[in-house]
């Protein structure tokens, strides 16, 4: 039986070898839009302090991997549409016919509507080749403006920082990471990252980008100008769901799957940044990546295996305020112990029998991580 995977990512890249180990001899093609290099995507937000280049980021070249792996490899080539009755996709590289289709289409980054003959100039970082153009576009650059104050943002303001660049960090929000943190520990990241010298500027939204002799004038919802030489958009990522769209599968926030990572149609499966599981989560991070991939290869190898989320932590990699975050879910109820001091914030979200639900753990309270995790419930 043939598996065809689309994409290139770490969860496509992870879901072969673990079906290369689950099934010796399986069928193995990966179709990807660019050459398929393996490198990890979370190290973009936090390469420039370490002197990471381009090129040392990639652990495993695509060719390499795919022959490691006993693996047809498709390169540099785009699908157009998923034929979900017969079976096969059309791509500029031409159509391939498949058993099981997996869907690694991964997320693009969302774009603000914002004015002004600079806003075009605004960069995001998703992938290999946006950290290539984005390190030549710092070459001799000082002063960076951030969009968005969300994981992604304070770890690239970190990151400038560590590479002697100034950041201004703009968002809608009033405290960084807001949809992770309680209030007290967002305060706490804000003021160590403010003492290592990022500039915030929050609870407003930069309305225009005007290109100057020197960079950019950024204006904002309050009427305030700042001065940069490069504006990074940093605020979010969006599921990439159109060939799902044009396929007639179900779509929510992402690609929905059920707890075998199968989305509407029984042939074809989506993991990493593009799906939704069982309609409620859609997580762009690594630890559920591996996990459903994992499960999903006992699956395609003829061992069905539901998909098992277990506490994953995140940790946010901002090394002037080291944090580790596990929010609790919405359906969660109780409230939040919090015990902080010049060093660190212990926040514990407890249901109302005592349970540990959720934490938030940064500064020196970070170190608690792994006494901490095995209290908190499954996600799935």
């Amino acid at each position: 039986m043939n598996t065809t995977i689309i994409g290139s990512g770490v969860a496509a890249w992870t879901l072969v070898r673990e079906l290369r180990k689950a099934d010796p001899e399986a069928e193995i093609r990966l179709i990807t839009a660019d050459n398929g290099d393996f490198y990890s995507k979370p190290m973009l937000s936090n390469a420039l302090a370490s002197g990471k280049t381009p090129e040392s980021l990639v652990m495993t070249p695509a060719a390499k991997f795919a022959e490691q792996q006993k693996v047809e490899l498709i390169p540099n080539a785009t699908v157009h549409t998923v034929d979900a009755t017969g079976r096969k996709v059309t791509s500029t590289a031409g159509d391939f016919s498949y058993d099981n289709l997996v869907l690694a289409l991964g997320a693009d980054t969302i774009k603000l509507p914002i004015e002004g003959d600079g806003a075009a100039d605004v960069i995001s970082v998703n992938d290999l080749t946006d950290y290539a153009a984005f390190r030549k576009l710092l070459d001799g650059k000082k002063e960076v403006a951030v969009l968005g104050a969300g994981l992604i943002g304070c770890e690239f303001a970190n990151d400038l920082l560590k590479a002697d660049i100034h950041t201004t960090v703009f968002d809608l929000a009033d405290r960084p990471l807001a949809r992770l943190l309680p209030e007290q520990a967002s305060a706490f990241m804000q003021a160590k990252l403010a003492e290592k010298g990022v500039s915030w500027k929050l609870g407003r939204t930069v309305v225009s980008i005007a290109k100057t002799a020197t960079g950019y004038t950024v204006v904002d919802s309050t009427g305030e100008s700042t001065h940069a030489d490069l504006v990074l958009s940093a605020v979010g990522l969006r599921p990439r769901t159109d060939l799902a769209k044009t396929a007639g599968l179900t779509v929510g926030r992402g690609i929905v799957v059920n707890g075998l990572g199968q989305t509407s149609n029984e042939h074809i499966y989506s993991l990493g940044d593009c799906a939704e599981y069982l309609g409620k989560f859609v997580l762009p991070y690594i630890m559920p990546v591996m996990q459903a991939a994992r499960a999903m290869a006992q699956t395609l190898s003829g061992k069905p295996t539901e998909i098992k989320f277990p506490a994953m932590p995140v940790s946010i990699k901002t090394p002037d305020c080291p944090a580790v975050v596990n929010p609790p879910l919405p359906e969660h109820e109780g409230e939040w112990e919090i015990t902080a001091d010049e060093n660190g914030v212990k926040a514990l979200f407890k249901g109302k029998d005592g349970a540990l639900l959720g934490m938030a753990l940064l500064g020196e309270a970070s170190k608690e991580r792994q006494a901490l995790t095995p209290q908190l419930p499954a996600m799935i």
